[in-house]
């Protein structure tokens, strides 16, 4: 394949919000400028482009990509994973692949990050909601939010570990519901992801409850626009940034220096943010 200066970005979003995404849309904006500061230009690949009879690595091939930065797509997918195998340089953001590079945010300890804050407050009832289980991120928050609680040897009753949709409120919103209608109901709810904290907030509004008096709520990515909220919503900051511009300063590596360059996978640490709707559990 020819060194054509031109990087293909294989972004399928499951919500459908596309480029405004509120956590990938500045994933993939690192990627670009970093991208471009070294005179590559990007090419979105459609995710159905396999309709035509072409695979992923086929397109990429026509088009003469040098190399594919994946982002927020169904890593299951046999047509991803194919492209993952090809012999096309790729890097992926928070999914491993043999051979590939990879960017990782440290869901791991953001998750346990998040149960040692809550029981830290006097929480002993906590609930996880987490993002559809087709992908490794999901996968990885549930077994630490498990691991944690039984570090803390705090039970996990059944039904409160729920799997919703990543972004959707409308999912969100009813499991929330279905949460505090039990006779055991919680005191903490971990949420997928900050968008659904408005999906939570008018589950929780009409219970007549208080956040974080009545129940305490917490998020994960860290995006600007509910930490304008009040009250602020208890998170934890991804480093969207980071991880664009470390995935694109990998795959370029690996294209300018192909002799010497290394599949690597690289961990970008996570920050907690306390905020304000994680309060003292007192009451329970």
């Amino acid at each position: 394949m020819g060194f054509s200066h031109n990087i293909g970005v294989l972004f399928a979003d499951e919500s459908f919000s596309g480029l405004t995404h509120p956590f990938f849309a500045s994933v993939l904006n690192a990627f670009k400028n970093e991208a471009e500061n070294h005179g590559y230009d990007l090419t979105f690949i459609n995710h159905n482009v396999g309709g035509d009879g072409r695979t992923f690595a086929d397109y990429c091939r026509y088009r003469k990509l040098d190399g594919v930065f994946l982002a927020c797509v169904d890593f299951y997918s046999k047509a991803v994973q194919a492209l993952l195998d090809s012999d096309i340089p790729c890097v992926s953001v928070d999914y491993p692949w043999p051979k590939q590079s990879c960017v990782l945010s440290d869901n791991r300890n953001g998750m346990k990050q998040l149960v040692d804050y809550a029981v830290s407050q006097g929480h002993s009832r906590i609930a996880f909601i987490s993002g559809q289980r087709n992908s490794e991120v999901t996968e990885t928050r549930r077994q630490e939010y498990l691991q944690a609680m039984a570090d803390h040897n705090l039970a996990v009753p059944e039904g409160y570990l729920l799997e919703g949709v990543y972004s959707d409120n409308e999912v969100v919103r009813t499991l929330v519901e279905k949460l505090l209608s039990r006779k055991d109901r919680p005191t903490c709810i971990l949420l997928p992801n900050d968008t659904t904290y408005f999906g939570a907030q008018e589950a929780v509004r009409e219970q007549e409850l208080r956040i974080p008096k009545d129940i305490s709520l917490a998020g994960y990515d860290g995006i600007s626009l509910t930490q304008t909220l009040r009250p602020q919503l208890t998170t934890v900051r991804q480093k969207s940034e980071v991880l664009g511009e470390q995935a694109a300063k990998l795959l370029i590596g690996r294209l300018e220096q192909p002799g010497t360059a290394i599949e690597e996978v690289v961990t970008v640490p996570v920050e907690l943010i306390k905020g304000s709707t994680v309060g003292w559990c007192d009451t329970w």
